[in-house]
């Protein structure tokens, strides 16, 4: 991986793209350590060649899908390597379980992967990232010019907990039940370079922090910013990757229409504004406080569906189904509304816990089950 990317990277706007992050299992649903042989030792099909990785722990892989132009696109190609890798997956013996953590991966007893690049963060984060078996999923969006991808990251924050209150489909993590909607987002919060960013003046601003992070030995490479939102130096798009890993693909793309929404939403605002960069009562651009935001973050990390949140204007709180409803309406969008009608990831974790057991939940995160 290049160390920092570049503005010239900013070319395509509207594009889609989806990476998720799955775990490799045996067929009781149990994690094993299976990415060494889908990854290195056997021969993927052609959808994945170049698209199929393997995470920190070997019981964890991700996918990439190929850029979509739409959101048709993107629908066919997620369901084309979802299908791919559970096909791949099997006919080695493996099966493919998604959610934000397995409740049933027990850090100390599971195998870190070889890389080096892995062994390094192993060897500088320490603990904190050997127990790191979480699993997210990540959607990025064209943007044709670096000040844009970088002001419409900054705006994206705020929407970031809700994203992340949708998805939230980790409760468990080491054998027991957290009492978090996402424990995932917990757990990857306390590694360096992660949670809510601050916001940037401008791409250069941007730039200028990514290559003193490099330089000062901070990070290996561009890839090791973890941030929640980031504009994406490599591969020109504004990266969302706040929400929990997920074995429904009809969540994911729920996801991927409502970020490809709000790019397109924000990036029409910032070429509408005479100067995008500076407040005129118009609430563009937001100054929110990064505190808030983190509140905002653990209300949706803790209560899931059920969170509240601190209003976007800053004044009072407004109830998560009231959030959707706005954006569903103003965006056109419907996925996210369907989401939250359903029984949450976690919710339904726990129910199925509580009335079939142990062995069944581990069943039901299952791709293919």
């Amino acid at each position: 991986m290049d160390e920092r990317g570049s503005r010239e990277a900013f070319e395509d706007s509207g594009t889609l793209g989806v990476e998720e992050e799955f775990f490799v299992v045996d067929d009781a649903g149990r994690p094993v350590s299976g990415s060494d042989a889908l990854v290195y030792d056997a021969d993927p099909p052609a959808l994945l060649e170049g698209r199929l990785d393997h995470e920190l722990f070997k019981t964890v892989v991700e996918t990439q899908t190929p850029k979509s132009a739409d959101l048709a696109e993107a629908r066919e190609h997620l369901n084309a390597v979802r299908d791919a890798l559970v096909e791949f997956a099997a006919s080695e013996g493996y099966r493919i379980a998604g959610a934000g953590l397995h409740p049933a991966a027990t850090w100390r007893e599971l195998e870190h992967a070889e890389k080096p690049r892995y062994r390094s963060q192993l060897d500088r984060i320490q603990y904190p990232q050997h127990r790191n078996t979480t699993a997210g999923l990540h959607v990025h969006v064209g943007v044709d010019d670096a000040d844009a991808a970088t002001w419409i990251a900054n705006e994206l924050r705020w929407f970031l907990p809700p994203m992340l209150a949708l998805s939230a489909n980790s409760p468990f993590w080491d054998g027991y039940d957290t009492g978090l909607a996402s424990a995932r987002a917990k757990i990857f919060e306390a590694l360096p370079n992660t949670g809510m960013p601050t916001a940037f003046d401008g791409y250069d601003d941007f730039e200028a922090f990514e290559a003193r992070m490099v330089d000062s030995g901070s990070i290996r490479d561009r890839g090791e910013l973890w941030y929640d939102v980031r504009p994406h130096s490599g591969h020109g798009t504004v990266e969302v990757r706040a929400p929990d890993g997920q074995a429904d693909p009809g969540v994911v793309l729920a996801f991927v229409e409502y970020t490809a929404a709000l790019v397109e939403d924000l990036r029409e605002r910032y070429a509408d504004l005479a100067d995008p960069w500076d407040a005129r009562g118009d609430g563009y651009p937001h100054q929110h406080r990064r505190e808030i935001l983190d509140e905002n973050k653990w209300r949706a990390l803790r209560h899931g569906h059920d969170a509240e949140f601190v209003a976007l204007d800053g004044e009072g709180t407004v109830s998560f189904p009231s959030v959707v409803d706005r954006e569903c309406d103003r965006l056109g969008v419907t996925g996210i509304r369907d989401v939250l009608d359903a029984e949450s990831g976690a919710e339904r974790q726990r129910h199925v816990l509580e009335s079939v057991g142990f062995d069944a939940l581990c069943e039901s995160l299952r791709l293919d089950a």
